[in-house]
C-alpha cells in the first residue's frame, strides 16, 4: 500500500508537467499569432471593423451596419530580427499631432488594384461625406459620357477645327444631366477619368472625412455603394478614411492624403477644378522638368482659371481643352484669373506671362498669399500645418512652408485647370477667415525662425537654397536682427 502511494504521486507530477508543457506552449504559440497575425483577423475586430479592404473583397456585398473600428499593430523589427509592436492608432496620432482629436484614421479602406509606376503623379485630394450621393450619380452615368468624349475626339481627329459647332450642338441636344450646379465639387473623380485626352487614367489619393454620429453607418453604406459603382475607380483609387466630429480640418485631411500616396510626386488639386489638358505628358516627355523634380526643389503651377459669370461655369463638358481655345474665350472676356477679385491668391502666377509663355518660367513675384494648384515631390517635402481649421488661409500656408523649405515655383506653359462653378456656406467662411488670418500672421514668424535656425544650423544659410527664406522673411519686422543672433 506504501509503495502505491509514491507511484500514484509520480504519475500525478508526470500528468502536471504534462499539462504545463501543453499550456506554455499554446500560450506561446497564441502570443506570436497575436504579433503576426492580419489586422483583419484581430478579435477586436469582430462587429464588422472597418479596416483596409484588398480589390478582391472590395466587390463583396458587405453590410456595414453597425459599424466598430478595427485596433490594429504595427511590427517594428531591426535588421536582427528583433521585433516589437505598436497599435497603429497610437503612431498615426503622432504621425496627425497637430489635429484635433481623437480621430480614427483609417489608411486604404478601399486600395486601388493598380500599383501606381513610381514616377506617376498622384492627384491628391480630399472629398467629404454630404457630396457621396452627388458622385454616385455621376458614376453611373460614366459610360456615357466616356461613349460622348470619345466620339468626340474621334470626330476632333477626322475633321479638325470643325468639330467646334458640332460639339456645340451635340451638348446643346445631348444630355443635360452632368451640367448641373449640384454636382459641385464631386466632379473631380470622374473628370480625371474622362478627359479628352484618354490617357490611362493615373492614380488617386483621396482622404473621405465621416463625422461620427448617428448618420455615420448610412455614409459607410453609400461609400461602399460609390466604390463598387465605378471599376475606374476600384483601379486607380486609393480610399482612406477619417472618422471623428470635427469638420473642416482641411490641412490634416491634405496630409492623409498625401501621406498615404504611392508615386513619387504628387499634385495638390481641390475637387471642384477640372482637368482641362494632359498635364502628364507634358512632364513625363520633358527631361528638363524630370530632372527638376527628381531634385526635389521644384513644384510645377498649373495655372487656375475661373469663368466670370457663374453660370458659364457649370458645364464641364464646354471647357477648354486646349491653350489656344482658352485664349481665345480670355479675349472675349469670358474666363479670367481663378479669384480675380483677390489678386493676392493667383496673381505670383503672373497670367500676362503665361498667356504669351511657351516655356516654364519660375514665380519671381511671390507673395504669402499665394496659392497655386502644384505638382511636387512627395519625399523631403514640408507637411501642411494642421492648425489651421477651417476656412481661409490653410492652403496658403501649406505653400508658404513649401516656399521657405527652398522649394521654388515654376509654371507649366500650357497646362491649366479651370474652376467648375458651385457655392459656398460663406457665413461660415467669413468667421473661419477671421481666425485663421491672425493664426497665419504668427505662423509665418514662426517659419521663419524655424527655418532660419536650420538652415543656419547645417550651413546653408548662405546658399541658394535658402534665397526665398531670406527674401520673404526679411519683409517681417525684426526678422534680420533675430537671424543675426543665430549666425
Amino acid at each position: 500500500m506504501r509503495a502505491e502511494i509514491p507511484q500514484t504521486i509520480s504519475k500525478a507530477l508526470k500528468y502536471l508537467f504534462i499539462l504545463y508543457i501543453g499550456t506554455s506552449l499554446l500560450y506561446t504559440a497564441n502570443h506570436l499569432y497575436g504579433l503576426y497575425r492580419s489586422p483583419a483577423s484581430s478579435d477586436d475586430n469582430a462587429a464588422l471593423p472597418i479596416k483596409p479592404r484588398s480589390p478582391a473583397h472590395s466587390l463583396a456585398p458587405i453590410d456595414v451596419q453597425p459599424v466598430a473600428w478595427g485596433k490594429q499593430k504595427l511590427v517594428w523589427v531591426n535588421s536582427e530580427g528583433i521585433y516589437e509592436t505598436m497599435p497603429e492608432d497610437f503612431l498615426l496620432s503622432k504621425i496627425f499631432a497637430g489635429a484635433m482629436g481623437p480621430s480614427k484614421v483609417i489608411p486604404y479602406y478601399f486600395k486601388a488594384e493598380r500599383t501606381p509606376e513610381p514616377e506617376d503623379i498622384t492627384i491628391t485630394t480630399l472629398v467629404t461625406s454630404n457630396r457621396f450621393p452627388v458622385l454616385s450619380r455621376l458614376v453611373t452615368h460614366y459610360q456615357e459620357r466616356e461613349r460622348f468624349l470619345r466620339e468626340e475626339a474621334k470626330l476632333a481627329v477626322t475633321r479638325g477645327g470643325e468639330n467646334q459647332h458640332w460639339r456645340k450642338e451635340y451638348r446643346a441636344d445631348g444630355p443635360k444631366d452632368f451640367s448641373h450646379s449640384q454636382f459641385g465639387g464631386a466632379f473631380l473623380l470622374i473628370r480625371i477619368f474622362s478627359t479628352t485626352n484618354f490617357l490611362t487614367p493615373g492614380p488617386i489619393s483621396v482622404a473621405i472625412h465621416v463625422n461620427d454620429d448617428e448618420g455615420r453607418d448610412q455614409i459607410m453604406t453609400e461609400l461602399h455603394q460609390l466604390y463598387k459603382s465605378n471599376p475606374l475607380m476600384r483601379q486607380f483609387v486609393d480610399l482612406h478614411l477619417i472618422v471623428d466630429k470635427f469638420d473642416r480640418q482641411f490641412n490634416m485631411w491634405r496630409n492623409v492624403a498625401k501621406f498615404f500616396a504611392r508615386s513619387e510626386y504628387i499634385m495638390m488639386l481641390d475637387v471642384d477644378f477640372h482637368l482641362c489638358t494632359d498635364f502628364r505628358k507634358s512632364i513625363n516627355k520633358n527631361p528638363k522638368i524630370m530632372e527638376m523634380m527628381r531634385a526635389g526643389n521644384t513644384a510645377l503651377v498649373v495655372p487656375a482659371f475661373e469663368f466670370i459669370k457663374q453660370e458659364d461655369g457649370l458645364d464641364w463638358q464646354t471647357f477648354p481643352t486646349g491653350k489656344k481655345d482658352l485664349l481665345d474665350i480670355v479675349k472675349n472676356e469670358k474666363i479670367d484669373m481663378f479669384h480675380r477679385t483677390w489678386v493676392k491668391g493667383h496673381g505670383a502666377t503672373n497670367y500676362t506671362k503665361w498667356y504669351q509663355s511657351t516655356d516654364l518660367y519660375k514665380v519671381t513675384e511671390y507673395q504669402f498669399s499665394y496659392e497655386p494648384y502644384i505638382i511636387y515631390k512627395k519625399e523631403g517635402s514640408p507637411w501642411c500645418d494642421e492648425r489651421f481649421i477651417g476656412y481661409g488661409a490653410n492652403k496658403a500656408a501649406c505653400l508658404y512652408e513649401l516656399y521657405l523649405s527652398g522649394i521654388d515655383y515654376w509654371v507649366l506653359p500650357n497646362d491649366f485647370l479651370i474652376h467648375q462653378t458651385h457655392f459656398y456656406p460663406e457665413s461660415a467662411r467669413k468667421k473661419e477667415r477671421r481666425y485663421n488670418r491672425k493664426l497665419y500672421d504668427n505662423f509665418r514668424e514662426e517659419i521663419c525662425l524655424r527655418y532660419s535656425r536650420m538652415f543656419v544650423g547645417i550651413g546653408q544659410w548662405n546658399t541658394s537654397r535658402s534665397d526665398n527664406i531670406r527674401a520673404e522673411c526679411a519683409k517681417i519686422r525684426g526678422f534680420r536682427q533675430a537671424v543675426k543672433s543665430l549666425e
